[in-house]
This record gives structure tokens, sequence and C-alpha cells, in this order.
């Protein structure tokens, strides 16, 4: 082990949204402050933070008050211009490094380097340019999904193309210059992996999680995974695996297709991720405890699960009713079973994340019925 950082010394996070307010909750609560630079004012780390420093990420002067006031830094989301990370990471602590940052951050080369390991991937085509469709016409690739390199996600920046000339038109009328057009697979279920990966190279992995996403936003979460317990060995093998030659340290996530009985790696997410919210109720560490503890140089903690579970997201929409924005009746799902958590964002839209409600139990079915109730109950009221 290196340098162990010991509370109350000063964190710092980029980023100031759900995934940066748990980690300064778990940093709290476990002797930290915590500077979050996010340019939102309201952003809802940046209101629970010690400091919020209100800039854009590239602001080298805020940059420089990170790297003088905090004694390590991590990250939310993968969309930081990795120069600030290489800017950061010669002065200060800095997990995850750049290198896994430029990585993820564009589909081409994040497929290339699951390729690269020769890891199971979904037949894809990188498209860099008007030329790049020439390759396509003896491929069979169609129906496929078309998804803009950098800054996509919960579905933003994709499209569902039946042939090479819907391809061309999206390109055309784009502004991005890089695509990766991925032929759509023939699903049974969607899984991730979440894990957290210290200093010395040490990993504790998360159980197993099953994902069920609505227009490309996760929907619900179900937690253990309901696959055989060899696709599940396969997919923490992988997910190591990518950790390891990513040299990364901190929590990360993995999410996998699974097609045929085949399994199939489809992204990675340097970072917590959505669907590893329900270890906040049924585990004995979270996900983001175990962030700052990588991130502090300290041991990571052996993971227990401690109740099933199913995680329901809850999104802007059921705010957004008659024309109007009208708070759901949270107090009419109130039990011990369930738990809220709502992150504290100013201003509901159509498919933004709002919150997370967990649901924890013995039986799975019976909690995937409670989460139907809950639905029902909360989009009615």
């Amino acid at each position: 082990m290196g340098k162990v950082i010991k509370p109350p010394s000063m964190l710092g996070m980029l980023g100031g949204g759900q995934l940066g307010k748990f980690f300064v909750i778990a940093a709290h609560r476990l002797g930290y402050r915590v500077t979050v630079l996010d340019p939102d004012q309201e952003s809802p780390a940046g209101k629970i933070a010690d400091n919020h420093i209100c800039s854009s990420f590239s602001d080298k002067s805020s940059l420089d008050l990170m790297i003088n006031n905090c004694e390590a830094i991590s990250t939310e989301f993968e969309n930081i211009p990795s120069e600030t990370i290489k800017y950061l990471e010669q002065k200060v602590i800095m997990h995850p490094n750049s290198l896994a940052i430029s990585i993820v951050q564009s589909r081409v080369k994040e497929k290339q380097f699951i390729k690269d390991l020769k890891l199971p991937i979904g037949p894809y085509e990188p498209i860099v340019s008007i030329e790049s469709f020439s390759h396509l016409k003896n491929k069979k690739l169609f129906p496929a999904i078309f998804k803009q390199s950098q800054f996509g996600y919960d579905g933003k920046g994709q499209s569902h193309l039946n042939n090479i000339d819907e391809a061309k038109t999206v390109f055309n009328s784009s502004n991005e210059t890089e695509f990766v057009l991925e032929k759509k697979l023939s699903l049974d279920k969607e899984i991730s992996v979440v894990l957290s990966r210290s200093s010395n190279g040490v990993s504790k992995i998360f159980p197993v999680i099953e994902n069920h996403h609505e227009a490309g936003i996760l929907d619900l979460s179900i937690v253990p995974a309901r696959v055989n317990e060899n696709l599940k060995k396969e997919a923490v093998d992988y997910a190591l695996e990518l950790a390891k030659n990513l040299n990364y340290i901190g929590t990360i996530a993995v999410e996998f297709f699974i097609s045929d009985k085949k399994l199939y790696v489809n992204e990675i997410a340097p970072r917590p991720h959505n669907s590893g919210h329900f270890t906040l109720d049924a585990c004995n560490i979270s996900q983001f405890d175990q962030q700052v503890l990588s991130l502090v140089g300290e041991n990571l903690i052996d993971i227990r699960l401690e109740n099933n579970a199913v995680m329901l997201n809850l999104l802007g929409d059921l705010w957004l009713k008659d024309g109007g924005v009208k708070t759901p009746k949270f107090e009419e799902i109130e039990e011990s079973e369930v738990n809220i958590h709502l992150y504290g964002k100013n201003a509901p839209r159509i498919g933004r994340k709002m919150g997370h409600i967990t649901i924890i139990g013995k039986n799975i079915e019976d909690l995937i019925s409670k989460a139907g109730k809950i639905r029902s109950k909360l989009w009615e009221s």
C-alpha cells in the first residue's frame, strides 16, 4: 500500500450530480471533507459539499484551487476532459487516471480496447468518415444501433437504423464526426458488474445485477441477477480483466448483453453506476464507500449482500403531469423495506433521473411485484 490519506483531509470531486452527491455523503460519514467542482450553481453535490467551486472543468485557476486544497480527487462521470485529468494527476492523487478516461469516453477507442483484450463483443464498425460506409456493404450489421462516439448517455446520441442509407443520413446531419454502428443483438438479458479496485490491485466485487431499460434509460435493476452462475462468473472475470488493464483505481461498472446464452461486453463506466445504487440499502458497504476508500488508499471492505433488492429509477416524467409540475406522493409508499432516494435536482425533465427507490427483502419475485405496485401508485397519485 502507498500513502493512506486520513480524515479529516479534504477530498475533491469533479462533477456535482447524484453520483457526486452520494460520494460526498459517503466521504462525510467516513470523516472526510469534500470540495466539489461543477459549473452548475444548483448541483446536488455542490449543495452539501464543504466547498463548491462553480466553474468549468477546463478552468486552470479552478483546477489549481482543487490541487492546493485537496489531498486526492475523483470523478463523477466520464465526460470530464481527459486533458483536465492529465493536468491534475501530475500534481495530486487522481483516480481514475487520464488513460482510462480517454479510452472509455470514446466508444471507438473503448470497443477497440475490449477487442484487443480478446473479450467477446458484438459485431460493430467504427464510422469516422463518410468513406467508412464503403466497408459495410458485405457486413451483415443491420438492423443496427448508430451511436455517437462521445457524450452519449441514457440513450442520447443513438439511432435505430435499418440500412446504410439511413446511417448516412444521420451521419451527414450530425455535428459529430465519430460513430459506432452496432449490430442489434437478440437479447436474453442485460447485466452489469460493479466492482471497486484499490491502489494495491485488490478488487471487491458486488453481486451481479440484472438490468431492464426503457428507451435506453435504466428502469429497473434486480439483485442478484437471475442468470446462471457460469455466466455470472464469466462476467466478473471480464470486468476484473478490464479494470486491471485500465490500471483502474476506484469503483467501475461493466455492462453486458446476454444473447443466445452468450455474454458480450457492452460498455464500461469509469465510476459508480446507476445499477449499483442498491448497494446503499442492500449491502454492508456501498459502491460510494468503496470509491472513497480506494481514493484515500485504504483497504477495501469485504462485500456482503444482506438483502435481495429491486431498484426502480424515478425519472422527471413522474413529476410532469397535466401540463405542470407535481411532486409525487411518496408518503403513500413509505414502509420499512422501501427506501426512497431523491437527488435534490431543481427542475424535472422528461428522462432526467430525479431519484430512485430500492425495495429490499428475500423473495425476488415478490420484490418485483411490489415495484410494479409502487410504480402504479405513484403514477396514479
